[in-house]
């Protein structure tokens, strides 16, 4: 074969030897051996030993002259027909294998798109209470008015309280619980601590002038340093 041949023409012999093969090679050798051919006394007389490589060519010189009359030509027109229409039909089932193939990727495609839209329903997308009660907080920290300052502390020392109960630590009061916490696993527990005892400060003096907007939030940023440890944010 000419090394400059194409893949076209490549494809295209490898077809035609492999037809070459099932249908004319071993169809002849079948019925060669199975008793259809001439009597003895009409084939030639039987090669002598192979010592040398033999051609294809050689091959079908023997079967032509070992099968019966008109069977090597029948079976070679047929067998080309065959050969014809197997590869049309081959060719045709690839092509509804590779279509149906391309139709199921594109039906799990949507299968997982809807899938995803279902998980992220109108409720999923809703903003976290954690997150809602948060935004408060930083909104009532940066009012002009103390007493919304004290609220945001307030607000954020029951949310510390609610995370030191997702998180296991057991007492009745937010101090029994961080005394439990093991500094290790809670870096933030200084600045837990430092808030809470600024919110005691504030929820058992009556004295507003105590607090001022910078220790506001100053206290809200420990707070917010505590929540985003843990993710509560």
């Amino acid at each position: 074969m000419d090394p400059g041949t194409s893949i076209g023409g490549s494809l295209g012999w490898a077809l035609w030897y492999i037809g070459e093969i099932a249908f004319k090679w071993v169809p002849g050798a079948v019925v060669a051996t199975v008793g259809t051919a001439p009597a003895a006394a009409d084939l030639p007389p039987p090669p002598s030993a192979i010592t040398a490589p033999i051609s294809v060519q050689q091959v079908v010189d023997y079967l032509q002259t070992a099968s019966a009359p008109g069977v090597y030509d029948q079976l070679y027109q047929g067998w080309s027909t065959f050969v014809a229409f197997s590869i049309l039909m081959t060719l045709a089932f690839m092509a509804i294998v590779v279509y149906a193939s391309i139709r199921m990727f594109q039906i799990r495609q949507m299968e997982r798109r809807r899938f995803a839209a279902a998980q992220h329903t109108v409720a999923s997308r809703d903003v976290p209470k954690t997150h809602l009660r948060w935004d408060r907080v930083v909104q009532e920290v940066t009012s002009d008015n103390e007493r919304d300052w004290r609220l945001a502390i307030l607000e954020a020392d029951i949310m510390l309280n609610e995370l030191l109960d997702t998180q296991g630590y057991k007492g009745e009061t937010i101090a029994d619980k961080l005394r439990a916490v093991d500094p290790a696993e809670f870096r933030s527990v200084e600045a837990a601590w430092e808030a809470h005892k600024f919110r005691n400060k504030i929820a058992h003096e009556s004295n507003l002038n105590l607090l001022s907007a910078r220790d506001a939030r100053h206290v809200i940023a420990l707070y917010e340093r505590v929540f985003k440890e843990f993710h509560f944010l």
